[in-house]
């Protein structure tokens, strides 16, 4: 953590001046052109001087007024609640810089640090990268407090447990480790505070700061952490037994252990009936296979395999690629980086001409290019596909990796054929097998011969079946203590 700057001659560890004037030089020559720190002197009736020392923006001036300057020009007792007494110059310099006022008054080597701070913050909002039809409307925001009532407001227990630590020299960004005491094994706790407390950096202005240095594999291209933005999300996975970082400035939260199913539950699975989420999620399946797959198995077949295509669809085929000057492996990266393109200009660009652009833009390059015979009817048919089937991954980190790894796929299948796919194939579920997060296997679930650790991966279960939690690191609670018998008729459900 890092050691505030002391004034010439005195260390911050030092308890404080008798002297009220020696204290203030202090700070001034510690915020030294720092125009945004406020220095108040205030006049106790026959009893000397006091002095304000805050940041102006964040805290409470209005506060400040009525409960501190107010009482002490007249000589009453203070009516902040929230005050903690400092004995050193860093402990002052600490406070200040996390936006509470520090009261010091002279003759006394204590000081007080008053909770008054108070900046502008965004209100709760439903989040606009993990809108859901049925569910909860509320997102996390940049406050760290805030987000923390929020699961404290869902998860009414007193074992649920926030540690909170500082990183960043400069930043000394508010670092919150929330988890379920009882529910999460605590070698993976110490596993998270451990890795956080090597991380040495200047400064922490997102989570993705903290995802890229604390995982098992950076350099692969799959997140080996969940982020979400959803208070519902990170209480469902505390419940579970996974921890959550939350980081001061962000809303998105991480959520760790994981495995690469997660990353294809979206939360909505668990608020529609279990019928429909497990047909939902079938489709999720199928068409991430497309999204991978399709345009390098279409490059495959059209240029090694052509025996394999019924001749009528050859013949159209045929017809279609007849003016088209480039081999198939050279179309289809022509109009996936084109796609690509479109697909990342309407992310950047303003919400009210984002989408429009994009999709105008796919259907006019598209339509030119065929009738140019740049490239064939089918490649546009095929890239639009698979455009739609990677939308219909939950997790947008997920669905970038899955859109990576599609070009070295169709790579493959140009030079091999579907020999070459097969060996991406391989290749992929070899290094899935070999990810870990936070020693968790990332197939975990297809490697255990447990067939109930299915029902929440191959298919939905209903709730009243899922009696067991997820089988993570460690020592955990195995049964969910909600979980109760198959409902019955007197219940409105099933007999037996």
């Amino acid at each position: 953590m890092i050691q505030p700057p002391a004034a010439e001659g005195q260390s911050p560890d030092e308890t404080l001046y008798p002297e009220l004037n020696r204290n203030e030089e202090r700070f001034r020559s510690v915020f030294a052109h720092c125009s945004d720190v406020v220095y108040r002197s205030i006049d106790i009736e026959g009893k000397g001087r006091a002095l304000l020392v805050y940041i102006e923006g964040l805290a409470d001036n209005e506060g400040l007024e009525k409960q501190v300057i107010s009482p002490l020009q007249r000589d009453r007792a203070l009516t902040v609640s929230d005050k903690v007494d400092v004995l050193t110059f860093k402990d002052c310099l600490a406070h200040v810089l996390d936006g509470k006022p520090i009261l010091l008054r002279d003759g006394q080597t204590a000081g007080l640090a008053l909770g008054l701070t108070k900046w502008e913050k965004r209100g709760i909002e439903e989040p606009s990268a993990e809108s859901s039809v049925r569910g909860p409307r509320e997102g996390f925001t940049e406050t760290l407090r805030v987000n923390t009532s929020q699961i404290r407001r869902i998860v009414k227990s007193p074992k649920l447990k926030i540690e909170e630590m500082k990183i960043g020299r400069y930043t000394q960004t508010k670092i919150a480790v929330a988890y379920v005491e009882g529910l999460a094994d605590r070698t993976l706790i110490d596993e998270i505070k451990a890795r956080l407390g090597r991380i040495r950096i200047d400064g922490i202005l997102e989570s993705g700061y903290i995802e890229e240095l604390i995982e098992d594999t950076p350099y692969s291209p799959f997140p080996q952490l969940l982020s979400t933005e959803r208070p519902d999300v990170v209480c469902g996975n505390l419940l579970e037994g996974r921890a959550a970082i939350l980081v001061e400035g962000t809303p998105f939260a991480l959520v760790a252990p994981i495995t690469f199913f997660s990353l294809l539950q979206s939360p909505e699975d668990y608020y529609q009936r279990y019928i429909i989420s497990t047909v939902i999620r079938w489709l999720r399946y199928s068409y991430l296979l497309f999204s991978l797959l399709l345009p390098s198995l279409y490059v495959a077949v059209l240029t090694f395999h052509q025996e394999m295509v019924p001749g009528s669809l050859l013949l159209s085929m045929a017809s279609s690629r007849e003016e088209v000057p480039f081999p198939a492996l050279v179309e289809a990266l022509l109009m996936e980086i084109t796609f690509e393109a479109l697909r990342e200009a309407g992310v950047r660009l303003p919400k009210q001409v984002g989408s429009a652009i994009s999709i105008v833009g796919a259907l006019v390059i598209g339509q030119a290019a065929v009738q140019a015979g740049i490239v064939s009817a089918p490649m546009v048919i095929i890239v639009a596909l698979t455009g739609i089937s990677s939308f219909m991954t939950p997790r947008y980190i997920a669905g970038i990796s899955i859109r990576m790894l599609r070009f070295p796929m169709i790579f493959l299948a140009g030079s091999l054929g579907l020999l070459g796919i097969m060996m991406g194939i391989i290749a992929l579920v070899l290094h899935l097998c070999s990810l870990r997060s936070f020693g968790v296997p990332y197939l975990s679930t297809l490697q255990t011969p447990n067939f109930g650790e299915f029902k929440d991966v191959l298919y939905r279960a209903p709730w009243w079946s899922m009696k067991r939690r997820p089988r993570l690191t460690g020592s955990y609670d195995e049964y969910r203590e909600t979980a109760g018998l198959k409902p019955g008729p007197e219940h409105g459900g099933e007999s037996g």
